[in-house]
């Protein structure tokens, strides 16, 4: 068992993950702790090049047998590299999205599993596993409005299967309500700030009791 603890932001396009990891990031650091700011897929040089296939728009025949395999593949490599030795010497870990977006995004498709995604992810990971998953929810028309760059592979997907991405988000969230909040995104800034910390904090109180 480490000291280090794994939190995992995640939700639909254009919930303000960004926005609510980089605050909690600047109020861990400000306390003095050890923190981690990790992004899925990315963050090593293998998961930047498998985060450029994943995302291209040209890869319109990419099937979501592929999609799955290769976002497992960019975790494997950054759990490896970066994630698994940062818990280690017992840093925070902050990731935008994790193993909760390929359970919302791929499920399904091409007739996928959560039995198959979660497999491949214990294969990927060697058995890790967040500590807490923030799901940021707010309804789909509201989100997808947010983004206002040029919209990935991923986000010019319809609008019924940004909806089923939202729902297995929240069914995530209901089966396993341990280890998953919700958190309403569709507030302030600051007041989303402050709901995610009162969830936040007692994980942190955990993790000092046991130093």
């Amino acid at each position: 068992m480490t000291d280090g603890r794994f939190i995992v932001f995640d939700g639909g396009e254009g919930c303000g993950k960004s926005t609510q990891i980089s605050l909690l990031r600047e109020r861990l650091e400000a306390s003095g702790r050890d923190v981690l700011l990790v992004r899925d897929p990315g963050t090593t040089r293998v998961g930047e090049l498998i985060r450029d296939i994943l995302l291209n728009p040209d890869h319109t025949e990419m099937g979501f047998r592929c999609e799955m395999l290769l976002y497992m593949s960019a975790r494997a490599q950054m759990w490896h590299e970066v994630i698994g030795p940062a818990l280690s010497r017992g840093a925070i870990v902050l990731s935008d999205r994790f193993v909760s977006s390929t359970l919302s995004y791929q499920l399904g498709g091409d007739g996928l599993t959560e039995a198959e995604i979660r497999t491949a992810a214990r294969i990927a990971l060697g058995g890790g596993w967040p500590d807490l998953t923030l799901i940021l929810d707010m309804p789909v028309e509201r989100s997808i409005a947010r983004v206002k760059r040029a919209k990935d592979r991923i986000e010019q997907r319809s609008s019924e299967y940004h909806q089923r991405v939202r729902q297995n988000f929240l069914n995530q969230a209901r089966t396993t309500p341990d280890a998953y909040r919700v958190i309403d995104a569709d507030r302030t800034i600051e007041q989303v700030h402050q709901d995610i910390w009162r969830h936040v904090e007692p994980l942190l109180e955990m993790s000092e009791a046991k130093a």
